[in-house]
């Protein structure tokens, strides 16, 4: 699907709450590409306008051809205009280019009341931008101010049906439709005017497009954070537009607006009421779950590093029992204990990751598992010839007569993953063996660089270990098993990815107490 583009005509706002500002926040909550032609600057905060800097009429044209001419875009945002010789150059501009949707948001009228378009810019947008506009969203004194300028006369609205005939009023003068936005009119149970706060149910937006009207209604919200949400709501349809042209949908008009004003009241609901001393800005990014790392680098730059994780993971990669071995000076009596838990133990993984490959949805996540199994297969046959040079026989180990008894670490350690994989889903599975497939590779690869401090391969017969881990085979599978967990990883909520970071840490510590348990076998209560 090609990335959405919207272009946004309008004003800048220096709080950062509406205008420009809340437009490219929008765009981005949708996933959509914003650009912008700048019509004006303006000083404001949340408790007013202080200034306004008109653009240039000639340089908004500049900016707008310079946008279409290169980019292109898949809906147009047009939102405060000025001027009488801005609207004039943005509808030219518009019909040279031919784009479409047109989304107008008339803003004309502050929150104080105070008019910000002159009455010739009125006429002008009236007269020139309206029969072009696939959309019009004013609010009811933006609507009333339009039915002004044009002579006609209208009854101030007091309930639902008023608002549908100032829909329908509006509708005359040229767009294509009209939403009409009843957010300064809270209506009752009974859809009149509401005239006492306690009395105050529900908002209604009013959308007609000459044939058929559909009434979206939202919760009231007493809530002072409302700044830009005018803006915002013109963006959001804008891109909910844009969204269905790049999915190749039928264009749907009620949908999009649908969707807008539901993304509207959810961002009035979470804003933050902090921000600000007056009418304080939505919260544009409800819909988002912000991830705590980059796309690929979630094990190296959070997972290893997450304060849950990292003295867990230093205890593992950096155990006593395993610098023991690279130096050579491991009793030969726990290096053979060691390799009789590891044999039993990665018969257990080897079943973990079928359990894997029969959860998995695809044929590239089965064909990983089973890869893993095969290099799984490969090491205990390195293990297993390792084990012969210490006086352990294959019958010894594979013989349930002969088999020496799991240690209470090996039995707690493989049943819990596989436990989680009976429980929960594919990546929960993924995680709970990732400590060792990714901890072993760690480890040895330190080992290996440490060589020439922890004696390294000079008459060590527990060398081969390391040699083993380093492998470019092995290296291959953690790589293999790396990219997996990062490309699936992404997907998760921020609340799920915690909970996986707990299955990380508990097998994480079975590790540890895996290699405690190969250091004392002979004492009690080291298993779970």
């Amino acid at each position: 699907m090609a990335t959405p583009r919207v272009l946004v005509i309008a004003g800048s706002d220096s709080s950062g709450g509406a205008g420009l500002e809340a437009d490219q926040k929008v765009l981005a909550a949708h996933g959509c590409y914003g650009m912008t032609a700048t019509t004006a600057l303006t000083a404001q905060n949340t408790l007013g306008v202080e200034d306004i800097h008109i653009t240039p009429p000639a340089f908004v044209g500049k900016q707008i051809d310079a946008c279409l001419t290169d980019i292109g875009c898949d809906a147009v945002k047009i939102g405060m205009l000025a001027s009488a010789g801005t609207v004039k150059v943005v509808a030219e501009a518009l019909q040279r280019h031919k784009v479409s949707p047109i989304i107008v948001d008339p803003v004309m009228v502050a929150t104080s009341g105070a008019q910000l378009l002159p009455g010739d810019a009125v006429k002008n947008l009236r007269e020139r931008l309206l029969p072009m506009s696939t959309l019009l969203t004013p609010n009811i004194p933006e609507a009333t101010l339009l039915l002004r300028d044009a002579d006609v006369q209208y009854k101030s609205p007091s309930g639902l049906d008023d608002l549908k005939a100032l829909a329908k009023m509006v509708h005359q003068l040229g767009p294509q439709a009209v939403l009409v936005k009843g957010g300064h009119m809270p209506l009752t149970k009974n859809y009149v005017k509401a005239t006492r706060d306690e009395d105050k149910a529900f908002t209604v937006d009013v959308l007609y497009d000459g044939n058929d009207y559909t009434i979206i209604e939202s919760q009231y919200l007493a809530s002072k954070n409302t700044h830009g949400t005018g803006c915002s709501l013109a963006s959001a349809i804008a891109s909910n537009m844009a969204l269905q042209k790049s999915k190749a949908q039928t264009p749907s008009l009620a949908t999009a607006t649908r969707l807008a004003v539901h993304y509207v009241s959810a961002g009035i609901k979470t804003a933050d009421a902090s921000i600000g001393k007056g009418s304080g800005p939505i919260n544009h990014f409800h819909n988002l779950q912000i991830l705590p790392f980059s796309q690929g680098h979630f094990i190296d730059t959070y997972l290893l590093t997450h304060p849950l994780v990292a003295r867990s993971w230093e205890a593992f990669t950096h155990h006593p029992f395993a610098t023991a071995m690279a130096r050579g000076t491991l009793p030969e009596k726990l290096f053979k204990n060691y390799l009789v838990q590891d044999y039993l133990y990665l018969t257990h993984f080897a079943r973990t990751h079928a359990l894997a490959a029969y959860k998995s949805q695809t044929m590239t996540a089965i064909a990983a598992s089973a890869g893993i199994i095969l290099h799984i297969q490969r090491e205990m046959e390195l293990h297993l010839s390792y084990c012969a040079e210490f006086g352990i026989s294959r019958a010894g180990l594979e013989d349930p007569k002969q088999r020496p008894k799991e240690s209470p670490a090996c039995i707690a350690y493989s049943r819990y993953c596989l436990d989680v994989g009976a429980s929960q889903d594919w990546l929960a599975l993924q995680m709970s063996l990732a400590p060792c497939l990714i901890g072993y590779g760690v480890t040895a690869a330190r080992l290996y660089r440490e060589r020439e401090s922890v004696t390294g391969d000079q008459g060590n017969r527990y060398w081969r270990w390391v040699e083993n881990y380093v492998a470019d085979d092995y290296q291959e599978a953690v790589r293999v098993g790396r990219d997996l967990i990062e490309a699936t990883i992404v997907k998760q909520s921020p609340a799920r990815i915690e909970e996986l970071i707990a299955i990380f840490v508990r097998a994480t510590e079975m590790e540890v107490r895996f290699w405690d348990f190969d250091a004392h076998p002979d004492e009690e209560g080291d298993g779970e």
